[in-house]
C-alpha cells in the first residue's frame, strides 16, 4: 500500500497542478511518481530540471535508461525497473539489451564499462576506485561523460529512493526485482 499519498491531477493547485499539466502535456500520462512526488511541488520540479538538464547532454537517451535500469536494480526498486523497461522501449533498447543493462552489462564493450562503473557507484556509494575511473575513461569517457553518469545515477538514486519511501504503485507494466545482482569488484 502506497504510503506517501499521491496528488490527484484534477483537483491540484498552484505549482503542483502546473508541474502535473506540463508532465502529461509533454509524454501524455501523469505516472504515479510524478503525482507522488507532486505532494512537495519543489522536489517535482527539482526531478524534472534535473533530468530535462541531463536530456540535453551527451549521453544518449538509450544510455540514460540502461543507467537507469542498472541503478533501480541495484538498489531493487520495482517500480524504476518497470518505469525503464517500458521507457527502454520506447526509446529504441531491445529486450535483451534491457534485461543486460538491469545487470550493468552491455554488448556494446563502451557502454559495458559504463555500466559497470554506474554498478560500482551504487554499491561503493560513491567510493569509487582509481582502477574504476581509469577503466572507463580507457573505455572512451570523458571527465564530462563522468560527470553526467554520476549526475544520472545520482537522480536515479533519489527516485529509487523516494519509491522505497513511498511505496508508489506501479503504474507501467510490472518488473520484478532479480534477486541476485552482479557484484563489483
Amino acid at each position: 500500500m502506497q504510503r506517501i499519498a499521491a496528488v490527484n491531477p484534477a483537483v491540484a493547485e498552484g505549482k503542483a497542478k502546473q508541474l502535473l499539466d506540463g508532465v502529461k502535456a509533454k509524454i501524455g500520462m501523469t505516472p504515479n511518481l510524478m503525482k507522488t512526488l507532486a505532494t512537495a511541488p519543489a522536489a517535482l520540479e527539482a526531478y524534472l530540471n534535473f533530468g530535462a538538464a541531463l536530456g540535453t547532454g551527451n549521453l544518449d537517451a538509450k544510455f540514460r535508461e540502461q543507467i537507469a535500469l542498472a541503478v533501480a536494480q541495484a538498489n531493487s526498486c520495482e517500480y524504476c525497473l518497470s518505469a525503464h523497461s517500458a521507457i527502454g522501449k520506447m526509446v529504441g533498447l531491445k529486450p535483451e539489451e534491457i534485461a543486460t543493462s538491469r545487470e550493468a552489462h552491455s554488448a556494446d564493450a563502451k557502454r559495458d564499462a559504463g555500466l559497470q562503473f554506474v554498478q560500482a557507484l551504487v554499491v561503493q556509494r560513491g567510493m569509487v576506485s582509481d582502477q574504476a575511473v581509469a577503466h572507463v575513461k580507457a573505455a572512451g569517457f570523458s571527465d564530462g561523460d563522468i560527470a553526467e553518469i554520476v549526475a544520472n545515477v545520482a537522480v536515479n538514486i533519489f527516485t529509487n529512493y523516494f519509491n522505497h519511501v513511498a511505496r508508489t504503485d506501479v503504474d507501467f507494466p510490472r518488473v520484478a526485482v532479480a534477486m541476485e545482482t552482479t557484484s563489483v569488484t
